[in-house]
């Protein structure tokens, strides 16, 4: 059975993305791509790790109980939207990996069949081995 770190590495391949991760009190997006991903053993868990020159990206592996993906409605345009959720025990979202278009709903080719690929893969609906 696949693990997290086999699917972040899938993930390499669907291109832009936006990474949204939420607090209550703060909301951090970022366009990038994810790639060069490095884990570590802390105290604290697993975790994934990104670094780029504009920002570090870390990732609690052991707090994510599901994996989700969606198609949705572009809240200013009229397009779909493509997401994956990385959901906790509480079934939050720690993180949420969007498909990044350039102009508003023109994705880059190969964008949604990789996604489409990874949701069929792993089905709408997933809850990951252990790391």
């Amino acid at each position: 059975m696949a693990n997290l770190k086999t699917f972040l590495e899938s993930c390499t391949d669907l291109g832009l993305v936006r990474l949204i991760c939420t607090n209550g009190g703060a909301v951090l997006e970022v366009r990038t791509v994810i790639d060069k991903l490095y884990y570590a053993e802390l105290p604290k868990g697993k975790y994934a790790n990104m670094h780029t020159e504009d920002f570090e990206f870390h990732l609690n592996l052991d707090r994510i109980k599901t994996v989700k993906f969606e198609e949705g409605e572009a809240k200013r345009g009229n397009f779909t939207t493509y997401a994956i959720r990385l959901l906790n025990a509480q079934e939050e979202a720690d993180l949420s990996i969007f498909l990044q278009w350039g102009k508003p709903g023109e994705y880059a080719p190969g964008q949604i069949a990789h996604w489409t690929k990874l949701r069929d893969e792993y089905g709408a609906v997933w809850h990951p081995a252990e790391v």
